[in-house]
């Protein structure tokens, strides 16, 4: 015996996905019970059942459309599988030939065909394609955690919230230069008394009027 290598473990995951996947875009449990029942419609009619040394023949006289029931339930059951839009008309049909197989094809094959075919006919004509998946936007990128990116996770018990990372951040009074700032109890820092940094002379508080004295 030897051990499953992790290839051909891949290759069969890839594979049942694949199959899942296939299988969830058309009515395939509603084709699978139409082909099986047609498999005990066309098989009884020609069956012999041997009881010991004695050979039961199950055979009627209607075997030929007990046969042409049966394959046509097949041919049915593998439409639903590759043509789905004809779901409804398939489904019809195989409840209709499940009802004719009653009196012609020994009780629908002893019922079990006759069950199997009208369950399989009423799920193809219940059966609906499910809606496709909503494209995620070009912004909608999701984190590890399901929640989208730039979220705030949220906080547990006894811990308060964070801020949002995108939340407007305080900006500073803006200062308007053209306005003179100051008040009754003197000159303010922006704006500086005149003379108080004048080292060229020309104050007129020194009387000089720009021009330095002789003596």
């Amino acid at each position: 015996m030897s051990a499953e290598t992790p290839a051909a473990s891949g290759q069969f995951d890839r594979r049942r996905v694949q199959f899942r996947a296939w299988r969830g875009t058309r009515p395939f449990w509603a084709g699978l019970f139409v082909l099986l029942g047609g498999l005990p419609i066309a098989y009884f009619p020609y069956a012999h059942l041997q009881v010991g040394h004695l050979t039961l023949a199950m055979a009627t006289t209607a075997g030929a459309g007990s046969l042409i029931i049966g394959v046509l339930l097949v041919v049915l059951g593998i439409s639903l599988w590759f043509q789905k839009h004809v779901r409804v008309f398939a489904g019809t049909a195989a409840i209709l030939l499940a009802l004719v197989s009653i009196p012609v094809s020994n009780l629908g094959g002893f019922l079990i065909g006759f069950l199997l075919a009208l369950v399989g006919g009423a799920m193809a004509i219940s059966w609906s394609p499910g809606a496709p998946p909503a494209p995620e936007g070009p912004g909608s990128v999701h984190t590890a955690g399901g929640a989208p990116e730039g979220a705030i996770p949220p906080a547990g018990p006894g811990v308060p919230p964070a801020a949002p990372y995108d939340a407007p951040q305080q900006q500073p009074p803006a200062v308007d230069f053209g306005k003179p700032a100051h008040d009754d109890a003197g000159p303010t820092q922006a704006h500086p008394a005149l003379g108080a940094h004048d080292l060229s002379g020309t104050s007129p508080a020194n009387g000089a009027n720009g021009r330095h004295s002789a003596g």
